[in-house]
């Protein structure tokens, strides 16, 4: 008896471990396929948060790896954050700051792995991160498969995959800024397949309050890389 629960344990591990893998294989394959997802270097998102009522204006411009630009209007007034590889900068004058601060070098530091926009799940064993699948659990009724990735800088993540097509519609993560634990709860919506065969949630929680809507997603278009300095 002690034999059979020995092997029946160690063949659960091993189809936990294949399925992990092949539940990634199918997610990539859902957002265009590997070679495509590998080839994405530059996206630029246009949309509108709204916020009780209110629409604020936001775009968003990647690099993949390199940089992060959200640009904001509020108010007839703009600001922006910045990401970069080695530094990155902060200026909301609708928040009162007068000019672009410079954020803790600890920041900019745990938020590198967030410049991967290819997708940290796709071959993130070269990346460095561990991933493992944690069974399934359910999200607004729906049973995803449920993966916790811990990327090489320390991000602390799970993402929720919806079986019917293996999007990602929901993802929690823990990160350490400036010494403190910080959650963050994100969900994706309304996917659509662009005309060159990518695919991206058009609708979005969690990156501020409210809910954003992207109206236009533009990938590999070329991209200015002075707006990446304040």
């Amino acid at each position: 008896m002690f034999l059979l629960a020995f092997l029946a344990s160690v063949s659960i591990a091993n189809v936990q471990g294949q399925t992990l893998d092949e539940v990634i294989d199918k997610y990539v394959t859902a957002l265009g396929g590997k070679d495509k997802l590998l080839a994405l270097n530059t996206v630029v998102m246009d949309g509108t948060l709204n916020i009780n009522g209110q629409e604020i204006a936001v775009k968003i411009t990647q690099a993949n790896y390199k940089a992060q630009r959200v640009d904001i209007t509020f108010g007839g007034v703009s600001g922006y954050i910045i990401m970069t590889k080695d530094s990155g900068w902060q200026y909301l004058p609708f928040q009162g700051q007068q000019k672009p601060e410079a954020f803790p070098t600890a920041v900019v530091k745990e938020a590198l792995d967030e410049l991967d926009i290819q997708s940290p799940l796709l071959n993130y064993k070269e990346k460095g991160h561990t991933a493992e699948l944690l069974g399934k659990d359910d999200v607004d009724g729906t049973e995803c498969y449920k993966i916790r990735l811990v990327s090489k800088s320390g991000i602390d993540a799970t993402y929720y995959i919806d079986p019917t097509n293996y999007y990602i519609i929901k993802a929690t993560s823990k990160t350490m800024a400036t010494g403190k634990e910080v959650l963050q709860t994100q969900t994706f919506s309304n996917f659509k397949k662009l005309d060159n065969g990518y695919v991206f949630p058009f609708s979005a929680t969690g990156f501020g309050p409210g809910e954003i809507t992207f109206t236009k997603i533009q990938v590999n278009v070329p991209v200015d890389n002075s707006i990446f300095k304040p």
